[in-house]
């Protein structure tokens, strides 16, 4: 018997074709396996059918640890045996299916741990150890199929040991296309900010050291250089925050071990399994009071990032030194990608950084730190990347389009859609500049280049002036795409649906700013969203609030509170007396009061975000934002610990929830009550509010579902649930803009235009 089986999923890159040599052999088939240039895998069966039947029911229930198959399709062959043994062939170029993909990074495997840690091991200390169960795959592709010869690594020509263990079906490394030792692989170095090579017998070694004294070391690592440092000395860090222009955002921490991470914050089992997983997320967690860290690595937040290290590189820096903790945060120039290039590192940070920790291997696409947390006993995205792109989401609908998702403009990825399969893009980042745009489309052609896409549809959001919008009117000038827009908040509805695979929803979206129906701004919002339609109903909102300066209050919630509050009360001697929070002090303070009085420069909102802002300047915790939502951040960290003490009942106007009051209250209360407890109240009323909104709509529409998006997080599930009503939030996705291209492209392919 004869058979031909095309093979889709994760199975390049994970061992899968020494795998498939290995039961053939088992079973006593001839025949071949190969790679194609569709990501997929071609294998060629001969051989006694019951033997067939037997390899096929291995090859769907004992596969190797990183593969996961998305179809087979088998096909009988006539004719006679060809083949005498079984091989694995050269790949092919042919790119027929759509539906495979390169699979993330993973982190270092236990069995490379080990032999990294053992002298007698020929990889003993090899900063680079893999094999076919861990190490770089999307950050060294440059196209398919899946070769040495088409990575990054090809450069690297495979000799003596490494060779033999390339060639040995019964080596683990059978067939491992990263496979390389000190011999023949990638070499690391140190170099002082000034360029001079520095000759260590072990540079990994002494840039651990360097760190521990309260050196800056840039390091370049799989996706990216991290900017590394002491996460206890508070020189190290002054000078970070100034280098990097980040006055106040969290750094990230590399732990040396779980035991050490355990020590600085409180971690239950599913953080742990988080932790500890092949993807190594960042992970937040909630910080222990006696945690032996600098105050300024997370300046007046209740969590600190943690990531534990994921290649040998990060391990070996803890080895000589009594440090178990270090700062590991993205090396990038202020609103750019991570840098990936040894000059371009060498060029931009000389005067940033002490020292260089280089590779000679190049980095095919750059990629930052994946960074997650747990709300109950769910994980929740707050940015999808390393570990995870481009691995894509699998739905229960298909659709017969090919879809492109091309985000929003602040934290976006792109998405493309294909039949049942959503490929989310590594995290790009805030499209303000030259530099974000051409990653963005270099990195979105790259994936439609793996995916082996023919769009048809690309989709943008509704707002006219994002770089976002003009980069898809060109594609679709230029490809003949179709063009969407869709409304932001209405992307991220869509999304939601989808990915629980559900036709109706009443959904709440919470966030900073979208793009509203006639150019109304939007964030604090309730639709009603009944069949795949392009139409989605508005049902309520968050009241409108004056923004005093445009965009000028967004950055310093001073100007919000005045302009709230000012319609209930005399804010002048408030606003003259807090001066002192703005750029302009009291010059500003008055120009503000003429403002107010002639509405001047004064959009309205319902942004949900703003109103957070406001709450966090009244009560004193947040009086500029210096990263993407810093006040509501600073917020919930202090409400944390607090419980509700204003016993304010929601307050409605024409299905608006009026926040006036609120802020009125927690003002005139900010005295009598603690931080932490009007902070908790806040929360509590918006919640509440909201979520009454959604439930007295749920149940005159006989809808079953509510669910939540969006990037500011309240505390409604639970009286939602309480009602009897199914609760929803994202859970493969980022709830924030990060998912925005997920849910463009969704309905770009599932709903009716």
């Amino acid at each position: 018997m004869r058979i031909k089986i095309n093979v889709t999923g994760v199975v390049q890159g994970v061992g899968f074709r020494p795998f498939i040599y290995r039961i053939a052999i088992k079973h006593n088939l001839n025949g071949f396996v190969k790679n194609k240039g569709d990501a997929g895998v071609e294998i060629l069966l001969e051989g006694k059918q019951k033997n067939i039947a037997s390899f096929i029911s291995e090859l769907k229930t004992n596969l190797p640890p990183l593969a996961q198959i998305y179809d087979i399709i088998t096909t009988k062959i006539k004719g006679n045996n060809q083949y005498t043994d079984f091989r694995i062939e050269k790949s092919s170029l042919k790119t027929k299916l759509f539906g495979s993909i390169i699979p993330p990074d993973i982190a270092i495997c236990d069995s490379c741990l080990n032999e990294l840690r053992d002298p007698k091991n020929h990889r003993h200390n090899y900063f680079f150890i893999t094999c076919t169960d861990c190490g770089p795959r999307f950050t060294i592709i440059e196209k398919l199929p899946y070769d040495r010869v088409n990575t990054t690594m090809s450069t690297f020509p495979l000799i003596g040991k490494c060779k033999k263990d390339y060639f040995n079906s019964k080596n683990r490394r059978f067939h491992a296309q990263t496979v390389a030792c000190s011999d023949c692989g990638p070499e690391v170095y140190l170099v002082s900010n000034d360029g001079t090579l520095l000759y260590q017998k072990n540079p990994i070694h002494e840039a651990g050291k360097l760190i521990s004294e309260g050196s800056i070391v840039a390091i370049k690592g799989l996706g990216g250089f991290h900017l590394a440092s002491s996460s206890s000395k508070i020189s190290p860090l002054k000078r970070l925050r100034t280098v990097k222009h980040r006055t106040s955002k969290p750094f990230a921490i590399m732990a040396k071990n779980i035991e050490t991470a355990k020590n600085l914050t409180e971690i239950n089992s599913k953080e742990e399994a988080l932790l500890k997983s092949p993807s190594r997320p960042i992970v937040l967690l909630n910080k222990k009071t006696k945690a032996k860290i600098s105050p300024l690595v997370a300046p007046n937040l209740h969590n600190l990032g943690i990531m534990l290290p994921y290649t040998a590189l990060h391990h070996m820096l803890f080895d000589k030194t009594s440090d178990e903790a270090f700062v590991m945060t993205s090396a990038n120039p202020p609103n750019q990608p991570i840098i990936k290039d040894n000059e371009e590192a060498q060029k931009k940070l000389n005067k940033v950084v002490d020292y260089f920790l280089f590779h000679n291997r190049k980095i095919a696409n750059r990629c930052d730190d994946s960074v997650l947390r747990v709300h109950g006993n769910n994980s929740v995205f707050i940015r999808r990347s390393r570990g995870y792109s481009p691995k894509p989401i699998i739905l229960k609908e298909k659709t017969k389009l090919n879809v492109l998702g091309i985000g929003g403009e602040l934290n976006i990825t792109s998405c493309i859609l294909s039949g049942n399969k959503a490929f989310i893009s590594q995290h790009i980042g805030d499209v303000e500049n030259i530099e974000t745009r051409n990653f963005l489309e270099k990195a979105t052609n790259h994936l439609i280049r793996l995916t082996n896409s023919k769009i048809d549809i690309i989709v943008c959001d509704l707002h006219p002036k994002f770089i976002t919008t003009q980069i898809a009117k060109d594609l679709s000038n230029k490809n003949g795409w179709d063009l969407v827009q869709l409304q932001h908040h209405h992307s991220h509805i869509a999304g939601l649906m989808v990915e629980h695979s559900i036709n109706e929803i009443v959904g709440i979206v919470c966030d900073g700013y979208g793009y509203g129906i006639n150019g109304e701004a939007w964030g604090g919002e309730i639709f009603l969203s009944v069949g795949k339609s392009n139409e989605i109903k508005r049902i309520g909102h968050l009241e409108k609030q004056p923004l005093i300066g445009g965009d000028l209050a967004t950055r310093y919630p001073t100007r919000i509170v005045a302009g709230i509050l000012n319609k209930e009360i005399d804010m002048s001697n408030w606003l003259l007396t807090n001066s002192k929070n703005l750029p302009y002090g009291e010059t500003e303070a008055k120009l503000i009061l003429h403002q107010m009085k002639s509405q001047i420069n004064a959009i309205e909102t319902t942004s949900c975000g703003r109103v957070l802002d406001a709450a966090a300047a009244i009560l004193g915790i947040c009086f500029e934002r210096t990263y993407e939502g810093e006040p509501a951040i600073k917020l919930e960290s202090v409400a944390i610990k607090g419980k509700d003490v204003l016993n304010l009942k929601p307050l409605f106007k024409n299905n608006s929830l009026l926040t006036t009051p609120l802020l009125l209250n927690v003002f005139n209360n900010k005295g009598r009550y603690s931080q932490k407890d009007l902070a908790y109240s806040v929360h509590k009323y918006l919640a509440e509010g909201l979520a009454e909104l959604a439930i007295n709509e749920a149940k005159e529409e006989n809808i079953d579902y509510v669910g939540f998006s969006g990037g500011v997080a309240c505390k409604i599930g639970k009286k939602i649930e309480s009602e009897g009503l199914q609760f929803l939030v994202h859970r493969q996705i980022p709830p924030g803009d990060g998912g925005i291209s997920f849910g463009q492209a969704v309905a770009g392919g599932f709903f009716s235009f």
